[in-house]
Protein backbone atom coordinates (compact mmCIF):
# COMPACT_ATOMS: atom_id res chain seq x y z
CA UNK A 1 0.00 0.00 0.00
CA UNK A 2 1.33 3.68 -0.66
CA UNK A 3 1.98 5.95 1.91
CA UNK A 4 0.08 9.01 0.91
CA UNK A 5 -0.02 11.36 3.95
CA UNK A 6 2.20 14.17 3.93
CA UNK A 7 5.83 13.79 4.94
CA UNK A 8 6.27 14.99 8.57
CA UNK A 9 9.89 17.17 8.27
CA UNK A 10 11.76 19.45 11.22
CA UNK A 11 13.84 21.93 8.89
CA UNK A 12 16.58 23.39 10.46
CA UNK A 13 17.17 26.70 8.79
CA UNK A 14 19.57 28.62 11.02
CA UNK A 15 19.56 31.08 8.23
CA UNK A 16 16.17 31.99 7.13
CA UNK A 17 14.84 35.19 6.86
CA UNK A 18 12.37 36.90 4.02
CA UNK A 19 13.62 40.17 4.95
CA UNK A 20 17.01 39.74 3.81
CA UNK A 21 18.73 38.38 0.77
CA UNK A 22 21.44 35.81 -0.04
CA UNK A 23 21.83 32.69 2.18
CA UNK A 24 18.71 34.05 4.23
CA UNK A 25 16.19 34.31 1.58
CA UNK A 26 17.05 31.11 -0.08
CA UNK A 27 16.43 29.41 3.60
CA UNK A 28 12.96 31.70 3.87
CA UNK A 29 12.00 30.72 0.66
CA UNK A 30 12.97 27.13 0.36
CA UNK A 31 11.31 26.36 3.95
CA UNK A 32 8.36 28.10 3.10
CA UNK A 33 7.91 26.23 -0.67
CA UNK A 34 8.20 23.04 1.22
CA UNK A 35 5.37 23.72 3.40
CA UNK A 36 3.26 23.64 0.22
CA UNK A 37 4.35 19.60 0.16
CA UNK A 38 5.00 18.64 3.90
CA UNK A 39 4.39 19.03 6.99
CA UNK A 40 7.40 21.20 7.92
CA UNK A 41 8.34 22.80 11.08
CA UNK A 42 10.81 25.61 10.78
CA UNK A 43 13.89 25.92 13.23
CA UNK A 44 15.85 29.30 12.99
CA UNK A 45 17.57 31.35 14.88
CA UNK A 46 16.22 33.78 17.02
CA UNK A 47 17.41 37.12 15.05
CA UNK A 48 14.74 35.80 12.55
CA UNK A 49 11.81 35.56 14.98
CA UNK A 50 10.57 38.97 14.05
CA UNK A 51 10.88 38.78 10.67
CA UNK A 52 8.78 35.44 10.35
CA UNK A 53 6.23 36.93 12.49
CA UNK A 54 6.00 40.15 10.43
CA UNK A 55 5.75 36.91 7.54
CA UNK A 56 2.70 35.90 9.31
CA UNK A 57 3.92 32.82 10.62
CA UNK A 58 2.73 31.55 13.92
CA UNK A 59 5.37 30.76 16.48
CA UNK A 60 5.25 27.29 17.83
CA UNK A 61 3.23 25.74 15.37
CA UNK A 62 4.98 27.01 12.53
CA UNK A 63 8.35 27.49 13.86
CA UNK A 64 10.94 28.00 16.55
CA UNK A 65 13.43 30.15 17.22
CA UNK A 66 16.71 28.98 18.89
CA UNK A 67 18.39 31.67 21.04
CA UNK A 68 21.89 30.63 20.10
CA UNK A 69 23.72 34.44 20.51
CA UNK A 70 25.57 33.69 23.91
CA UNK A 71 27.99 32.29 21.41
CA UNK A 72 26.60 33.27 17.65
CA UNK A 73 27.02 36.47 17.91
CA UNK A 74 30.71 37.02 19.89
CA UNK A 75 31.80 34.92 16.94
CA UNK A 76 30.11 36.78 14.03
CA UNK A 77 31.63 39.93 15.76
CA UNK A 78 34.98 38.48 15.49
CA UNK A 79 34.83 37.03 11.85
CA UNK A 80 33.68 40.48 11.05
CA UNK A 81 36.72 41.92 12.28
CA UNK A 82 39.37 38.95 11.07
CA UNK A 83 37.55 39.61 7.58
CA UNK A 84 37.85 43.42 7.22
CA UNK A 85 33.85 44.21 6.72
CA UNK A 86 31.80 44.99 3.82
CA UNK A 87 31.44 41.63 2.88
CA UNK A 88 34.43 40.68 2.91
CA UNK A 89 36.14 37.63 4.25
CA UNK A 90 33.92 35.01 3.16
CA UNK A 91 35.98 32.06 4.11
CA UNK A 92 37.13 34.06 7.22
CA UNK A 93 33.32 33.76 8.24
CA UNK A 94 32.75 29.92 7.42
CA UNK A 95 35.75 29.21 9.48
CA UNK A 96 34.23 31.10 13.01
CA UNK A 97 31.00 29.75 12.27
CA UNK A 98 32.43 26.32 12.40
CA UNK A 99 32.67 26.48 16.03
CA UNK A 100 29.35 28.89 16.39
CA UNK A 101 26.70 26.43 14.17
CA UNK A 102 27.43 23.12 16.53
CA UNK A 103 26.36 24.90 19.59
CA UNK A 104 22.95 26.08 17.34
CA UNK A 105 22.91 22.19 16.60
CA UNK A 106 23.03 21.27 20.16
CA UNK A 107 20.17 23.75 21.15
CA UNK A 108 18.02 21.98 18.11
CA UNK A 109 18.72 18.84 19.88
CA UNK A 110 17.80 19.82 23.52
CA UNK A 111 14.49 20.81 22.19
CA UNK A 112 13.77 18.64 19.90
CA UNK A 113 15.55 15.57 20.13
CA UNK A 114 12.78 13.44 21.90
CA UNK A 115 9.89 14.40 19.42
CA UNK A 116 12.82 13.07 17.13
CA UNK A 117 13.30 9.76 18.99
CA UNK A 118 9.83 9.22 19.45
CA UNK A 119 8.94 9.77 15.56
CA UNK A 120 7.00 12.39 15.60
CA UNK A 121 9.16 13.53 12.30
CA UNK A 122 9.90 11.59 9.18
CA UNK A 123 12.93 12.73 8.72
CA UNK A 124 15.47 16.00 9.50
CA UNK A 125 16.59 18.82 6.98
CA UNK A 126 19.10 20.76 7.29
CA UNK A 127 18.51 23.72 4.93
CA UNK A 128 21.30 25.68 5.99
CA UNK A 129 24.27 26.52 6.30
CA UNK A 130 24.77 26.13 2.80
CA UNK A 131 28.33 25.91 3.08
CA UNK A 132 29.69 22.11 2.96
CA UNK A 133 32.34 23.60 5.68
CA UNK A 134 29.74 23.38 7.79
CA UNK A 135 29.25 19.77 9.85
CA UNK A 136 26.08 18.61 11.59
CA UNK A 137 26.74 16.85 14.55
CA UNK A 138 22.68 16.48 14.88
CA UNK A 139 22.81 14.01 11.77
CA UNK A 140 24.74 11.07 13.66
CA UNK A 141 21.97 11.78 16.55
CA UNK A 142 19.00 11.32 14.06
CA UNK A 143 20.98 8.01 12.84
CA UNK A 144 20.88 6.61 16.27
CA UNK A 145 17.18 7.19 16.41
CA UNK A 146 16.58 5.98 13.07
CA UNK A 147 15.68 8.87 11.59
CA UNK A 148 16.44 9.78 7.96
CA UNK A 149 18.76 12.96 7.88
CA UNK A 150 18.63 14.90 4.88
CA UNK A 151 21.56 18.00 3.90
CA UNK A 152 21.38 20.22 1.90
CA UNK A 153 21.55 22.00 -1.00
CA UNK A 154 25.40 22.80 0.00
CA UNK A 155 27.44 24.66 -2.18
CA UNK A 156 30.98 26.13 -2.09
CA UNK A 157 34.28 25.10 -2.33
CA UNK A 158 35.07 26.92 -5.49
CA UNK A 159 38.66 27.67 -5.97
CA UNK A 160 40.41 31.40 -7.16
CA UNK A 161 41.01 31.18 -10.60
CA UNK A 162 44.32 31.65 -11.51
CA UNK A 163 45.65 35.17 -12.25
CA UNK A 164 43.44 36.97 -9.91
CA UNK A 165 45.05 36.98 -6.74
CA UNK A 166 45.11 40.37 -6.83
CA UNK A 167 41.18 40.14 -6.49
CA UNK A 168 41.85 37.25 -3.82
CA UNK A 169 43.62 39.46 -1.30
CA UNK A 170 41.20 42.71 -1.92
CA UNK A 171 38.12 40.31 -0.66
CA UNK A 172 40.73 39.52 2.04
CA UNK A 173 40.29 35.66 1.47
CA UNK A 174 43.65 34.57 2.30
CA UNK A 175 42.27 31.68 3.86
CA UNK A 176 40.64 30.11 1.37
CA UNK A 177 43.86 28.47 0.84
CA UNK A 178 43.69 26.70 3.96
CA UNK A 179 40.36 25.80 3.26
CA UNK A 180 41.06 22.57 2.64
CA UNK A 181 41.68 21.91 6.28
CA UNK A 182 37.90 21.75 7.07
CA UNK A 183 37.59 17.65 6.25
CA UNK A 184 39.63 17.14 9.62
CA UNK A 185 36.36 18.18 11.25
CA UNK A 186 35.39 15.93 13.62
CA UNK A 187 31.40 15.92 12.84
CA UNK A 188 32.66 15.29 8.73
CA UNK A 189 32.25 11.24 8.94
CA UNK A 190 28.82 11.70 10.34
CA UNK A 191 27.51 14.48 8.11
CA UNK A 192 28.36 12.66 5.31
CA UNK A 193 26.80 9.78 6.16
CA UNK A 194 23.79 11.63 5.76
CA UNK A 195 20.41 9.52 3.71
CA UNK A 196 20.58 12.26 0.81
CA UNK A 197 22.91 14.81 0.28
CA UNK A 198 21.59 17.84 -2.11
CA UNK A 199 24.39 18.89 -3.56
CA UNK A 200 24.28 22.33 -5.74
CA UNK A 201 27.37 22.44 -7.96
CA UNK A 202 29.91 20.06 -9.40
CA UNK A 203 32.61 21.93 -7.91
CA UNK A 204 31.01 20.58 -4.58
CA UNK A 205 30.63 17.39 -6.03
CA UNK A 206 33.87 16.66 -6.88
CA UNK A 207 34.86 17.75 -3.19
CA UNK A 208 32.61 14.79 -2.21
CA UNK A 209 34.52 11.40 -1.51
CA UNK A 210 33.67 8.33 -3.44
CA UNK A 211 31.54 5.90 -0.99
CA UNK A 212 28.67 8.87 -0.11
CA UNK A 213 28.59 9.48 -3.55
CA UNK A 214 25.27 6.90 -4.30
CA UNK A 215 23.10 9.48 -1.47
CA UNK A 216 24.42 12.47 -3.67
CA UNK A 217 21.27 14.27 -5.57
CA UNK A 218 22.43 17.32 -7.67
CA UNK A 219 20.24 20.35 -6.95
CA UNK A 220 20.80 24.16 -7.47
CA UNK A 221 20.22 25.79 -4.54
CA UNK A 222 18.81 28.82 -5.80
CA UNK A 223 15.03 29.64 -7.92
CA UNK A 224 12.82 32.14 -8.18
CA UNK A 225 9.25 33.26 -7.09
CA UNK A 226 7.04 33.92 -10.28
CA UNK A 227 5.17 36.67 -8.33
CA UNK A 228 8.45 39.14 -7.49
CA UNK A 229 9.76 38.51 -11.40
CA UNK A 230 6.36 39.40 -13.38
CA UNK A 231 8.14 41.82 -15.65
CA UNK A 232 9.73 40.66 -19.55
CA UNK A 233 12.68 41.99 -20.95
CA UNK A 234 12.44 44.28 -24.15
CA UNK A 235 14.12 43.16 -26.90
CA UNK A 236 12.12 45.22 -29.60
CA UNK A 237 14.56 48.60 -30.04
CA UNK A 238 17.66 46.42 -30.02
CA UNK A 239 15.98 44.21 -32.63
CA UNK A 240 14.80 47.34 -34.24
CA UNK A 241 18.27 48.30 -34.29
CA UNK A 242 18.90 50.41 -31.57
CA UNK A 243 21.45 49.82 -28.82
CA UNK A 244 22.11 47.16 -26.95
CA UNK A 245 20.68 47.96 -23.94
CA UNK A 246 22.76 45.55 -20.96
CA UNK A 247 22.75 45.33 -17.26
CA UNK A 248 24.88 44.48 -14.24
CA UNK A 249 22.87 43.71 -10.95
CA UNK A 250 24.90 43.19 -7.54
CA UNK A 251 27.81 44.25 -5.04
CA UNK A 252 30.49 46.20 -6.41
CA UNK A 253 33.31 44.49 -5.10
CA UNK A 254 36.94 43.43 -7.14
CA UNK A 255 35.61 39.63 -7.74
CA UNK A 256 32.28 40.63 -9.66
CA UNK A 257 34.94 41.88 -12.57
CA UNK A 258 32.98 45.36 -13.30
CA UNK A 259 35.97 47.00 -13.89
CA UNK A 260 36.81 44.09 -17.24
CA UNK A 261 33.21 44.55 -18.50
CA UNK A 262 33.55 48.29 -18.80
CA UNK A 263 37.03 47.89 -20.42
CA UNK A 264 35.89 45.11 -22.51
CA UNK A 265 32.45 46.99 -23.21
CA UNK A 266 34.52 50.36 -23.82
CA UNK A 267 34.55 50.79 -27.92
CA UNK A 268 31.00 49.64 -27.88
CA UNK A 269 30.05 51.70 -25.54
CA UNK A 270 31.79 55.05 -27.14
CA UNK A 271 30.32 54.07 -30.46
CA UNK A 272 26.37 53.99 -28.92
CA UNK A 273 25.85 50.31 -29.63
CA UNK A 274 25.82 49.52 -26.03
CA UNK A 275 24.49 51.34 -22.80
CA UNK A 276 25.29 49.65 -19.49
CA UNK A 277 23.06 50.26 -16.46
CA UNK A 278 24.70 49.17 -12.68
CA UNK A 279 22.83 48.07 -10.26
CA UNK A 280 24.34 48.34 -6.81
CA UNK A 281 26.69 49.53 -4.45
CA UNK A 282 30.33 48.80 -3.08
CA UNK A 283 33.38 50.07 -2.23
CA UNK A 284 34.58 49.94 -5.75
CA UNK A 285 31.79 52.30 -7.16
CA UNK A 286 34.34 54.89 -7.59
CA UNK A 287 36.90 53.57 -9.03
CA UNK A 288 34.15 52.33 -11.65
CA UNK A 289 32.68 55.65 -12.15
CA UNK A 290 36.04 57.33 -13.18
CA UNK A 291 37.16 54.23 -15.31
CA UNK A 292 33.44 55.04 -17.17
CA UNK A 293 33.45 59.09 -16.97
CA UNK A 294 34.62 58.99 -20.79
CA UNK A 295 32.59 56.91 -22.21
CA UNK A 296 29.94 60.14 -22.84
CA UNK A 297 27.03 58.80 -20.32
CA UNK A 298 26.71 55.37 -22.01
CA UNK A 299 27.08 53.62 -18.29
CA UNK A 300 24.50 54.64 -15.56
CA UNK A 301 25.07 53.85 -12.26
CA UNK A 302 21.97 53.30 -10.21
CA UNK A 303 23.35 52.78 -7.04
CA UNK A 304 21.37 50.58 -4.27
CA UNK A 305 17.59 50.06 -5.27
CA UNK A 306 15.08 48.22 -3.68
CA UNK A 307 13.73 44.91 -5.79
CA UNK A 308 10.86 46.71 -7.68
CA UNK A 309 13.04 49.30 -9.05
CA UNK A 310 15.51 46.58 -10.25
CA UNK A 311 12.90 45.04 -12.02
CA UNK A 312 11.80 47.86 -13.55
CA UNK A 313 15.30 48.61 -14.47
CA UNK A 314 16.23 45.44 -15.36
CA UNK A 315 12.98 44.67 -17.81
CA UNK A 316 14.28 47.46 -19.78
CA UNK A 317 17.20 45.59 -21.06
CA UNK A 318 17.66 42.95 -23.20
CA UNK A 319 20.66 41.47 -21.86
CA UNK A 320 22.56 40.71 -17.98
CA UNK A 321 26.04 40.83 -18.29
CA UNK A 322 27.48 39.12 -14.99
CA UNK A 323 31.36 38.76 -15.30
CA UNK A 324 31.55 37.42 -11.79
CA UNK A 325 35.13 35.17 -11.54
CA UNK A 326 34.14 33.23 -8.28
CA UNK A 327 30.59 32.70 -7.80
CA UNK A 328 29.06 29.50 -6.30
CA UNK A 329 25.08 30.09 -7.00
CA UNK A 330 24.18 32.75 -9.12
CA UNK A 331 21.03 33.57 -7.98
CA UNK A 332 20.89 37.03 -9.68
CA UNK A 333 21.30 35.25 -13.02
CA UNK A 334 18.20 33.61 -12.36
CA UNK A 335 16.03 36.49 -11.57
CA UNK A 336 17.43 38.30 -14.35
CA UNK A 337 16.53 34.99 -16.51
CA UNK A 338 12.96 35.00 -14.84
CA UNK A 339 12.59 38.85 -16.46
CA UNK A 340 13.23 37.01 -20.30
CA UNK A 341 17.09 38.87 -19.98
CA UNK A 342 19.56 36.76 -22.10
CA UNK A 343 22.60 36.42 -19.21
CA UNK A 344 26.24 36.52 -20.36
CA UNK A 345 28.92 35.14 -17.09
CA UNK A 346 31.78 33.80 -16.97
CA UNK A 347 32.10 29.59 -17.48
CA UNK A 348 33.26 29.42 -14.29
CA UNK A 349 30.88 27.90 -10.72
CA UNK A 350 27.83 28.94 -10.20
CA UNK A 351 26.26 31.05 -13.05
CA UNK A 352 27.71 28.86 -15.80
CA UNK A 353 25.81 25.76 -14.21
CA UNK A 354 22.38 27.79 -14.60
CA UNK A 355 23.23 28.95 -18.28
CA UNK A 356 23.40 26.53 -21.37
CA UNK A 357 24.18 27.70 -24.77
CA UNK A 358 21.06 27.88 -26.06
CA UNK A 359 19.82 30.16 -22.79
CA UNK A 360 22.82 32.37 -22.65
CA UNK A 361 26.51 33.48 -23.40
CA UNK A 362 29.58 31.37 -21.67
CA UNK A 363 32.51 33.55 -21.29
CA UNK A 364 36.01 30.99 -20.81
CA UNK A 365 37.58 31.98 -17.78
CA UNK A 366 41.57 32.51 -17.79
CA UNK A 367 43.86 35.03 -17.11
CA UNK A 368 42.43 38.84 -16.86
CA UNK A 369 43.77 39.92 -19.98
CA UNK A 370 41.59 37.04 -21.78
CA UNK A 371 38.69 37.51 -19.93
CA UNK A 372 38.36 40.68 -21.27
CA UNK A 373 38.73 39.56 -24.85
CA UNK A 374 36.03 36.97 -23.98
CA UNK A 375 33.93 39.44 -22.86
CA UNK A 376 34.56 41.92 -25.85
CA UNK A 377 34.37 39.15 -28.34
CA UNK A 378 30.84 37.58 -27.03
CA UNK A 379 29.18 41.73 -26.68
CA UNK A 380 30.45 42.20 -29.91
CA UNK A 381 28.30 39.13 -31.47
CA UNK A 382 25.69 40.11 -28.99
CA UNK A 383 25.07 43.24 -30.67
CA UNK A 384 25.69 41.92 -34.69
CA UNK A 385 22.95 39.42 -33.68
CA UNK A 386 20.09 40.94 -31.65
CA UNK A 387 17.58 38.41 -32.84
CA UNK A 388 19.52 35.22 -31.53
CA UNK A 389 19.86 37.46 -28.05
CA UNK A 390 16.02 37.68 -28.35
CA UNK A 391 15.45 34.13 -28.78
CA UNK A 392 18.05 32.96 -25.57
CA UNK A 393 16.47 35.60 -23.70
CA UNK A 394 12.73 33.81 -24.51
CA UNK A 395 14.58 30.20 -23.49
CA UNK A 396 16.26 31.58 -20.34
CA UNK A 397 12.78 32.61 -19.31
CA UNK A 398 11.37 29.26 -20.55
CA UNK A 399 14.12 27.33 -18.74
CA UNK A 400 13.92 28.68 -15.21
CA UNK A 401 9.85 28.19 -15.07
CA UNK A 402 10.57 24.74 -15.92
CA UNK A 403 12.87 23.93 -13.31
CA UNK A 404 13.82 27.22 -11.28
CA UNK A 405 10.32 28.28 -9.45
CA UNK A 406 10.78 27.89 -5.34
CA UNK A 407 7.10 25.17 -6.16
CA UNK A 408 8.83 23.43 -8.51
CA UNK A 409 12.31 22.89 -5.79
CA UNK A 410 9.63 21.72 -3.49
CA UNK A 411 8.22 19.06 -5.83
CA UNK A 412 11.86 18.27 -6.40
CA UNK A 413 13.20 17.90 -2.90
CA UNK A 414 9.50 16.30 -2.08
CA UNK A 415 10.93 13.57 -4.79
CA UNK A 416 14.32 13.06 -2.56
CA UNK A 417 12.58 12.87 0.29
CA UNK A 418 10.28 9.78 -1.19
CA UNK A 419 13.48 8.69 -2.15
CA UNK A 420 15.22 8.94 1.31
CA UNK A 421 11.59 6.80 3.31
CA UNK A 422 11.62 4.12 0.64
CA UNK A 423 8.35 5.41 -1.24
CA UNK A 424 10.43 4.89 -4.74
CA UNK A 425 12.95 3.22 -5.14
CA UNK A 426 14.85 5.54 -8.29
CA UNK A 427 16.89 8.31 -7.08
CA UNK A 428 15.92 11.73 -8.68
CA UNK A 429 17.86 12.98 -11.29
CA UNK A 430 16.53 16.35 -12.33
CA UNK A 431 19.30 17.73 -14.06
CA UNK A 432 21.18 14.73 -16.12
CA UNK A 433 24.11 15.02 -13.78
CA UNK A 434 25.65 12.10 -13.03
CA UNK A 435 26.58 11.60 -9.12
CA UNK A 436 28.71 8.52 -10.32
CA UNK A 437 32.21 9.99 -9.63
CA UNK A 438 33.93 11.87 -8.01
CA UNK A 439 36.98 12.84 -5.90
CA UNK A 440 38.54 10.13 -4.19
CA UNK A 441 39.40 10.71 -0.44
CA UNK A 442 38.78 9.70 2.64
CA UNK A 443 35.94 11.19 4.46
Amino acid sequence: MTDTRRTRVLIMAEAANPEWVSVPLVGWSMARALAGVADVHVVTQIRNREAFLRAGMVEGRDFTAIDSEAVARPLWKLGSLLGGGEGRGWTIQQAVNTIAYPWFEHQVWKKFGAAIRAGEYDLVHRITPLSPVQQSPIAAKCRRAGVPFVLGPINGGVPWPKGFEAEMRQENEWLSRLRGLYRLLPARRATLRADAILVGARQTLADIPDQHLARCVYLPENAIDPARFWRRADHGPAVAGGPLRACFIGRLVPLKGVDMLIEAAGPLLAQGRITLDIIGDGPVRPALQAQASTLGGAVRFHGWQKHEAVQDIAAGCTMLTFPSIREFGGGVVLEAMALGLCPMVIDYAGPAELVTDTTGFKVPIGPRGAVIAGLRAALEHAVDHPAEVAAKGDAARLRVEALFTWARKAEQIAAVYDWVLGRTTKKPDFFGVSTAQGASRAA
